[in-house]
């Protein structure tokens, strides 16, 4: 059923691609309570929240009361869809905490089974509700306009009965869409037995590093390692980690497999042409942003070369190997940023963005809205939540102290403070914000990090280190993005076209394009055969064409970074504007509105220019240095 609270946004995490740097993990009862989540602001207590999980689902068949009687007048509409409304708000603050209690220990089947149980709960409900948007189809645009301008309280669904009416040819009966509903208890499977095969049950290999120390290479020991200065070491790590899921290649690709084949079916019965058509429908986003994208990427790869070689020179190596690039390029700068100097330097940072967002982040350290620190089972990576929309949101980290660590959590806080002001200024019906807009406040937080640091030093291998972060996350967030995006797409267009997808298979794919991208056949970055099967890594395969959005939101958060920085008239107020509007609007406008027009290149050559800016600047100060 489409859900006219618009995206229901799980995760919201760039961490696992440049920013998964996780430490090795230490035992929960060793960490202070003041870096840890304090879930009671959800619920008081596991009782409260079962108590409320029941209530909930009591009212699950008052939906039933209303089928048949939505298009009978503006009351009985907005009746109608008040009460759905209510029940999903509900369930979502319901799955936020079951959620977040199964990603402090993803091994705990107890919260395991919480997490499940919502999930079928919502599939549950979702199949009694399926009638709502049939029913509400039978009436054109005549007459919804008409129960809008009769019942003023109706106002708050208006873009979601618009957005309904635009989707028409894709929807179906009331029988049909229960079936569809009900399907969702079974096409999200693959997704889950990969988190949990991945998080807590793969057997993950331990090496013996240089300094004869044996560590354990799980993605925590992987984050750590593969930046170490030691290139012998990254090389073990390295093999040892893909190694091992070269081992199970098969079974990722069944995974993989069963994913893609569930998009292809809501494909087929919403009677899309293709997957990429369906999944950016929900947002009204062109199929051509996202091709624009990869030919655009694609297009200049030399610069992403440029960037390889200043890498390797800077590593002071002959050839440059795709184990390298997470290694230091500046010996010694990398300082060591315990939490508490990163809270000082996030509140420096986002002082361009006025006062009442600094407030609201200071809240945030204070109040016990983010989990800090690795423990043993924790989820991977970082995220934050916004789901529970009467209670702040939260952010999941695991902090290493590094400044890539720093980077991010003002990354996450650009979400947070997106998901606080939406809910704080939209109803409930409009605060969910598309998920091609989700990413523009996190980088654009990450941009304003580099330039407060950047301004404040004057040391050149300080501002080599830190010129070398900016360029890795465009690597991380531009260019890795699309080469994931463009794996995406070739993955899906085997499958419509009836070519098995195996471990294999993928792992040929994966070959063909990052080896391109990086440039082995010309000389830049030697790709080993072992990274053939790094797509079985990254989780957001399963988001459904999420990743290419992390692009397009990096190079939109650009040109509105330089328009604050530059103290541009308006700019502010606009981009404070952005963050508060939530889902009221479709994202390509919400952007105009701020200023950025993605259907324009633009965005895209304005971080292009800003890249080989910084890449300027670093041959500068290596020429200097070699002077």
């Amino acid at each position: 059923m489409k859900q006219f609270i618009g995206v229901l946004m799980v995760f919201l995490t760039l961490s696992f691609f440049n920013n998964e740097v996780l430490s090795q993990t230490r035992d929960r009862s060793e960490i202070a309570d003041q870096y840890k989540w304090d879930l009671t602001d959800l619920y008081s207590s596991e009782e409260a929240y079962q108590k409320a999980k029941d209530e909930t689902v009591r009212k699950f068949d008052g939906i039933l009361e209303y089928k048949g009687k939505l298009t009978k007048s503006p009351v009985s509409l907005l009746k109608g869809l008040d009460y759905h409304s209510n029940i999903i708000k509900e369930m979502l603050r319901l799955s936020s905490y079951a959620g977040q209690k199964s990603d402090l220990d993803t091994r705990d089947s107890k919260y395991l089974a919480m997490r499940q149980e919502i999930s079928q709960l919502f599939t549950q409900y979702n199949s009694k509700s399926s009638f709502i948007d049939p029913e509400i189809l039978t009436m054109n645009k005549k007459k919804i306009d008409k129960f809008l301008a009769k019942e003023p309280k109706l106002r708050i669904y208006k873009h979601y009965l618009h957005d309904l009416l635009r989707s028409k040819e894709h929807m179906l009966g009331e029988k049909e869409e229960k079936i569809v509903a009900e399907a969702g208890l079974v096409t999200g499977t693959a997704g889950s037995i990969y988190s949990i095969f991945k998080n807590a049950d793969m057997p993950y290999p331990t090496v013996k590093l240089s300094n004869s120390e044996e560590v354990l290479v799980d993605q925590a020991g992987y984050g750590r390692y593969r930046a170490t200065p030691n290139r012998e070491d990254r090389k073990i790590v390295f093999e040892a980690f893909f190694g091992k899921f070269n081992d199970f290649s098969r079974s990722f690709g069944t995974q993989i497999d069963g994913n893609v084949k569930s998009h292809i079916f809501y494909t087929n019965v919403r009677n899309y042409d293709n997957t990429l058509e369906r999944a950016l429908d929900a947002n009204n986003i062109s199929t051509d942003v996202y091709h624009s994208l990869i030919e655009n990427v694609n297009k200049n790869l030399d610069s992403f070369h440029r960037y390889l070689e200043i890498k390797r020179r800077m590593l002071g190596v002959d050839t440059l190997f795709y184990y390298d690039l997470y290694a230091p390029t500046v010996k010694g700068i990398d300082a060591d940023f315990e939490y508490d100097e990163a809270i000082d330097m996030v509140l420096s940072a986002v002082k361009p963005l006025g006062k009442d967002y600094v407030k609201t982040i200071d809240e945030a350290f204070k109040n016990r809205w983010i989990d800090v620190y690795p423990t043993p089972g924790k989820h991977s990576g970082a995220y934050m939540s916004g789901r529970a929309y009467d209670v702040h949101p939260y952010i999941l980290l695991n902090y290493n102290n590094l400044y890539n660590d720093v980077s991010t959590l003002i990354h996450e806080l650009g979400h947070t403070m997106q998901s606080y002001y939406s809910n704080k200024t939209q109803p409930f019906q409009t605060a969910m914000y598309p998920i091609f807009v989700a990413e523009v406040a996190s980088t654009l937080n990450e941009i304003l990090l580099f330039t407060d640091v950047y301004n404040k030093t004057t040391d050149d291998d300080v501002k080599l280190s830190l010129l070398m972060e900016y360029l890795d996350g465009i690597k991380g967030t531009l260019f890795r993005q699309t080469q994931f995006a463009e794996f995406e797409l070739r993955m899906h267009k085997m499958a419509e076209k009836g070519v098995q997808i195996t471990g294999d298979s993928m792992s040929e794919l994966y070959k063909s394009i990052v080896q391109a991208y990086y440039g082995h056949n010309v000389g830049v970055c030697v790709v080993p055969d072992y990274i053939d099967v790094e797509w079985a890594y990254i989780p957001h395969f399963y988001y459904n064409y999420y990743v290419y959005q992390y692009s397009t939101s990096f190079t939109a958060s650009t040109a509105l970074a330089e328009k604050i920085i530059a103290k541009e008239p308006g700019a502010l107020d606009k981009y404070i504007d952005f963050l508060s509007a939530g889902g009221s609007d479709y994202p390509i406008n919400l952007l105009k509105d701020a200023g950025v027009d993605m259907t324009t290149s633009e965005p895209f050559d304005k971080t292009m220019k800003m890249m080989n800016w910084a890449m300027d600047e670093i041959e500068k100060i290596l020429d200097e240095k070699e002077r």
